[in-house]
């Protein structure tokens, strides 16, 4: 499966655009642009297994580095204090990776 089959490909695309600039990245914004935010939580279940690369049950500071990438092959990393913020405010127990309930929250 993959994100295309979930959120429009030219609502994805805007997303990507949207923050090319390093250090313009915000979940938020994102999630809204690229139509998440509107998704079941079935769908957003979904999207967090394709986004969990290595299947862990969880994404860690790691993967999320490569978080735009799973959106689109040719988008940025990153950067180290987007990808902070990002685990910061994405994972509510603190224990260093977003898991499934913390995503759909």
């Amino acid at each position: 499966m993959s994100l295309s089959s979930i959120l429009s490909a030219d609502a994805i695309d805007s997303a990507i655009k949207d923050c090319q600039a390093p250090d313009s990245f915000c979940a938020k914004k994102f999630f809204q642009m690229c139509g998440l935010t509107k998704k079941s939580p079935q769908d957003i279940k979904k999207v967090f297994g394709i986004l969990d690369n290595d299947a862990s049950g969880f994404i860690e500071e790691e993967e999320l580095k490569f978080f735009l990438q799973r959106f689109c092959p040719g988008a940025r990393v990153l950067t180290d204090k987007e990808t902070k913020a990002f685990l910061s405010a994405a994972d509510d127990d603190s224990d260093g990776m977003i898991g499934a309930d913390d995503f759909s929250e």
